[in-house]
């Protein structure tokens, strides 16, 4: 069950209306690295979860981010007290309230006239909330890692807006949300720490021939060493095509009826490039001399296609005599 406590984790103090800032605060309400995503996520592991001690963990993680989402949410709602009831009242001229609610850079008139000033589940550039924000995949090790880099991109949202106000209480809640992104960090380190082995992610372990394998896909100048691509841990190979072994080329096998039906369908879709057709550019340029060619500018004049080419198309695709493309085996 859940129960609700009035009063906020953390105390808001808004010393003034901004309702600029208040639509930038909208990342952290509904945005991708917000606090109702987090929230979802943790609780969509929680419920998933086997191990007590993780169970445990996750559910008093995504029960806090309802409370950061709370405290978030109220900063909008305050940031955006004097321009709702100015615009509610009507007490400025609409070119005045226009300018107050918009700008370079300010998008909140969209908050204030859709939303009357209330936090609404988007982004800060009006993006809708949705589901894909939670990219739970199932696995401890796989998702305590995403969690670790969630709060980390948190932590980072919340460094950047703090460096965009001096409303000294503002600074001072945002501080407390960017901590606890430390915390949460923390916690879910240890976690994934005390699954043993927890890399990599999942049952099986991989190729061995190409586990510590790194290719240098991408040559030239600016190539580097580092320890992400170096001995001992790495054999570093230049890129070359069929690292396997084998020709490199797709190879399927088919069902004899399934690979005559493929061949047919190749057949019919297979370019001609014995022939030089006559597009629809080319007529558009002012018609065709006397090779076929399509003239241009001052040369350009009325003109057909030379029969002996329409000719030899017809032929080519009524014969059917040309090869497949398709590369097949059948079935023995």
């Amino acid at each position: 069950m859940f129960a609700h406590n009035k009063r906020l984790q953390y105390t808001v103090r808004v010393t003034e209306s901004n309702p600029g800032l208040a639509n930038l605060m909208l990342e952290q309400f509904g945005g991708p690295q917000g606090e109702l995503a987090a929230a979802c996520r943790y609780f969509n592991q929680y419920l998933g979860e086997d191990d007590p001690g993780r169970r445990d963990m996750l559910i008093d993680i995504a029960t806090e981010e309802l409370s950061h989402l709370e405290v978030i949410g109220t900063i909008i709602a305050m940031l955006n007290k004097g321009a709702k009831g100015r615009l509610s009242e009507a007490v400025d001229s609409e070119a005045d309230m226009y300018r107050q609610i918009s700008g370079y850079g300010n998008g909140s008139h969209v908050t204030q006239v859709l939303y009357g000033g209330g936090p609404p589940y988007t982004n800060s550039g009006g993006q809708l909330w949705n589901a894909g924000y939670i990219d739970t995949i199932g696995d401890p090790a796989a998702d305590l890692r995403s969690n670790i880099a969630a709060e980390s991109r948190a932590k980072i949202v919340y460094e950047r807006l703090i460096a965009l106000t001096d409303d000294p209480g503002v600074k001072d809640a945002l501080g407390f949300l960017m901590t606890r992104e430390i915390a949460h960090q923390q916690s879910f380190e240890k976690a994934l720490y005390s699954i043993q082995p927890n890399f990599p992610p999942g049952k099986l372990a991989g190729k061995a021939e190409f586990t510590n394998v790194y290719f240098n896909m991408s040559t030239g100048d600016g190539d580097a060493r580092g320890p992400w691509n170096s001995e001992p841990t790495f054999e570093v190979r230049e890129a070359t095509p069929a690292v396997d072994g084998g020709s490199g080329l797709p190879e399927v096998t088919m069902e004899k009826g399934d690979l005559a039906v493929a061949e047919k369908m190749a057949v019919r879709l297979q370019s001609d490039v014995t022939v030089d057709p006559v597009t629809g550019a080319m007529l558009g340029m002012g018609g065709l001399d006397a090779n076929g060619t399509a003239a241009t500018g001052a040369d350009a004049s009325p003109g057909m296609a030379p029969q002996a080419a329409k000719e030899n198309a017809m032929m080519q695709a009524q014969s059917g005599t040309r090869e497949p493309p398709l590369a097949a085996t059948t079935k023995a």
